[in-house]
């Protein structure tokens, strides 16, 4: 297994930025009480943290010049 050249950095990528997200709505939705949860359907939050998946993939095919700029 090899790093690929940039992965200094890559918390400039938009693939990794759109994981880190949904790894945070999915830590905050735990954390929530129930009452709150109560008011937000789950198939909003599992649509959301999809679509951010999805997006992560997406950004990561895409050349991004915040990362590729000493290239």
């Amino acid at each position: 297994m090899k790093l690929v050249p940039e992965w200094k950095r890559c918390l400039r990528m938009f693939s990794v930025q759109a994981m880190i997200l949904a790894g945070a709505v999915q830590g905050a939705w735990a954390s929530l009480p129930d009452e709150m949860k109560a008011t937000v359907s789950d198939d909003w939050l599992r649509y959301g943290t999809i679509a951010l998946m999805v997006l992560g993939v997406i950004g990561r095919l895409v050349a991004q010049s915040s990362v590729d700029e000493s290239r």
